[in-house]
């Protein structure tokens, strides 16, 4: 899950092996996306493909954390809204689709759902490992340590759907945990979006502070 990302302001990226470190999570996360995505199509399982979306969001926010890396508040707050409107558009698509899937009812592979959820969680226990160095700095590089840690949980709710799944012989649970999971991206979106404005209005104020004491210098 990309939920629940906190703020610390000390270390701030600027390490050779932290960016190798991340550069290798980017590479599992979006390797991942590609095998949760195919696999949630062929089982016509949605916490599936809900999660394979959380593994593109991650990929594609710590790439983001990599750019901004030394940036200015500027240009880190204007990545951190960009990251709350994609996870805005994630959210509504996995809810839309859930919606649909509730209509039209096919009850999903729960064996697919309970290998692929196995893979995902070892893929994200290794992201935490290779991160665990590096858990304690600025709210960027916190953020991304958190997430891996969270996505870990996010993937023990697809193994339980899968046996939910097996045991009810209904597509109820996958569904359940696929709403949970859409409700994690929007409550995310949420929370990025309104720190986000914040950050960029202490920027500004802060901008202008610094250029009125250069009109007084």
């Amino acid at each position: 899950m990309s939920a629940s990302c906190g703020h610390h302001h000390q270390f701030e990226g600027l390490s050779a092996d932290y960016k190798r470190r991340l550069w290798a999570v980017i590479a599992i996360n979006a390797a991942m996306f590609g095998v949760e995505m195919t696999a949630g199509q062929l089982a016509g399982s949605q916490a599936l493909k809900a999660d394979a979306l959380d593994f593109f969001a991650d990929a594609a926010t710590y790439f983001v954390s990599l750019v901004v890396i030394g940036q200015s508040i500027r240009v880190r707050t204007s990545a951190a809204i960009a990251k709350g409107i994609s996870l805005l558009g994630m959210g509504l698509w996995v809810a839309g689709t859930t919606i649909y899937q509730v209509l039209v009812q096919g009850v999903p592979e729960h064996q697919v759902m309970g290998a692929v959820g196995f893979m995902a969680l070892a893929a994200n226990v290794a992201s935490v490992i290779i991160l665990m160095r590096y858990k304690d700095g600025d709210a960027n590089v916190r953020s991304v340590w958190l997430c891996s840690r969270n996505d870990a949980i996010g993937n023990v709710a697809v193994m339980l759907a899968a046996v939910g799944v097996w045991f009810t012989a209904t597509a109820w649970p996958d569904l359940i945990v696929a709403g949970i999971m859409s409700g994690l991206f929007l409550t995310s979106a949420f929370q990025i979006l309104r720190q986000s404005a914040h950050e960029w209005r202490t920027g500004e104020a802060s901008g202008h502070n610094h250029e009125h004491g250069h009109q007084h210098g």
